[in-house]
């Protein structure tokens, strides 16, 4: 009887706190087990969790509300439609946020088509495997603005001007906070091409936002390390 009270005793000192990423990671699979089920809570808690999210993420991309909010549509349309064969090869996030990657795209190449005469700011740039030109990171990123309104706007607007290939790299991780082995999962690329078009959007970015800024000369880059 000693003993079963000492083993008892054990197996309580063994527990382990879960981290917020494991708890994270435990409600997506409770959440994606109820969605497979057809729980309508858990359709209703997808949504609670992701829909500004996806609208954000859109909205950076598009700088357009209401593509924005077509996004959001057509993104949980998709993610209804497939969940039941949704294989957990990459966490609920990673899979959301590329689909609502892939679409902002698409719809942005749409517009592009049929406005005549438009013309990108940014060059085209094919950051394919093995072809990518090196960068030298100059330390300062142009989100160390002092975040007043007048700037966000203007980032905002940076952020729809340049390549969307760099842009859609930037916001998720300067703005998402993913990791690069997220970014990677959601872009479907390599972790060093995540870096490089992380690297050519902040360039691309900061020489949009020193032209504009000819005419804004209030608002100054503040240099941090970049990490």
């Amino acid at each position: 009887m000693q003993a079963d009270n000492v083993t008892s005793g054990s197996y309580l000192h063994l527990t382990v706190p879960v981290t917020p990423e494991q708890e994270a990671a435990l409600e997506d699979e409770r959440l994606l087990a109820g969605l497979q089920m057809g729980d309508d809570r858990a359709y209703e808690r997808l949504i609670q969790r992701f829909q500004n999210p996806v609208y954000n993420l859109a909205w950076r991309l598009l700088n357009d509300p209401t593509e924005a909010s077509d996004v959001v549509q057509e993104v949980f349309l998709k993610v209804f439609r497939s969940v039941g064969t949704f294989r957990g090869e990459s966490s609920l996030r990673t899979w959301i946020y590329r689909i609502a990657v892939n679409e902002s795209h698409n719809r942005r190449r749409w517009h592009f088509r049929h406005r005549r005469g438009e013309t990108a700011i940014e060059e085209t740039f094919d950051d394919s495997e093995g072809r990518e030109r090196p960068l030298l990171d100059n330390g300062q990123t142009p989100y160390d603005f002092t975040m007043n309104r007048e700037a966000q706007l203007l980032l905002e607007e940076g952020l729809s001007a340049i390549n969307p290939v760099f842009s859609a790299a930037l916001v998720l991780r300067e703005v998402d906070d993913l990791s690069y082995d997220e970014i990677a999962q959601v872009l479907d690329v390599s972790i060093g091409t995540v870096k490089s078009r992380i690297l050519r959007g902040r360039e691309a970015l900061g020489r949009y936002l020193a032209n504009r800024l000819e005419a804004a000369p209030r608002l100054q880059l503040v240099p941090r390390t970049v990490k």
